[in-house]
């Protein structure tokens, strides 16, 4: 079936900023999009919903860091026309998620259910632990976050090594904080801006430069 025709999941943009608009990243204990999303979705097929900002297609979007070394599991999009989203082909992110499809509503929860499938999909992972949403992310400054809504999760292993499944992916390994924060300086054009958002409220999860002490 031709992408465009298979139906996901939305929401009325309206709907979902009834109660108070974000851009950039607003956390889990703020406002609970997340059951605004529970309470309001419906489906529409994924080619009338692309181009039409008045819905927004919601998207669980996980982080998979390492519990020991804190190290960030990242990758590069393919550069070529294997990746299909050709809005976000060599771009860098750290997040993986992708569209709710129809299927996924057979579970109370079609969000999260949605999530381990991307995951089981994308990459070569053992084990880890349940994801735990952080926040949510709104970015309509681009036109692939403008169709789009996140919710963050963060994913904890032990993994040393998670290996790319999808060949979509040209390269993923595991980086350190810093590592991903000078590539958002070097090459922000090319940082997927979901990813970019999602650093800082990372870093304050995992009490990254908290031991830091400021000079005097």
């Amino acid at each position: 079936m031709d992408k465009f025709e298979k139906e996901i999941l939305v929401v009325d943009r309206a709907t979902l900023f009834a109660e108070g608009y974000f851009q950039g990243f607003a956390p889990a204990d703020g406002l609970d999009y997340f059951q605004i999303i529970q309470d309001n979705y419906f489906y529409k097929k994924r080619g009338e919903v692309e181009p039409n900002p008045a819905f927004k297609q919601p998207i669980a979007y996980a982080v998979i860091v390492n519990k020991e070394t804190k190290h960030i599991f990242s990758y590069q999009r393919s550069v070529t026309d294997s990746y299909s989203e050709s809005r976000l082909r060599g771009m860098w992110s750290w997040g993986i998620g992708g569209h709710i499809d129809k299927i996924d509503s057979a579970d109370k929860d079609p969000i999260l259910t949605s999530l381990l499938r991307e995951i089981a999909e994308e990459v070569d992972i053992k084990e880890f632990d349940q994801p735990r949403i952080l926040g949510y992310i709104n970015d309509d400054q681009t036109e692939v976050g403008a169709v789009h809504f996140g919710l963050l999760y963060l994913i904890e292993t032990d993994a040393k090594s998670i290996t790319p499944k999808d060949k979509e992916i040209s390269w993923g390994g595991f980086m350190a904080y810093d590592q991903l924060e000078e590539i958002c300086v070097l090459n922000e054009s090319s940082v997927e801006s979901w990813s970019e958002i999602s650093l800082e409220p990372i870093r304050k999860t995992l009490g990254i430069g908290d031991d830091v002490e400021e000079e005097v």
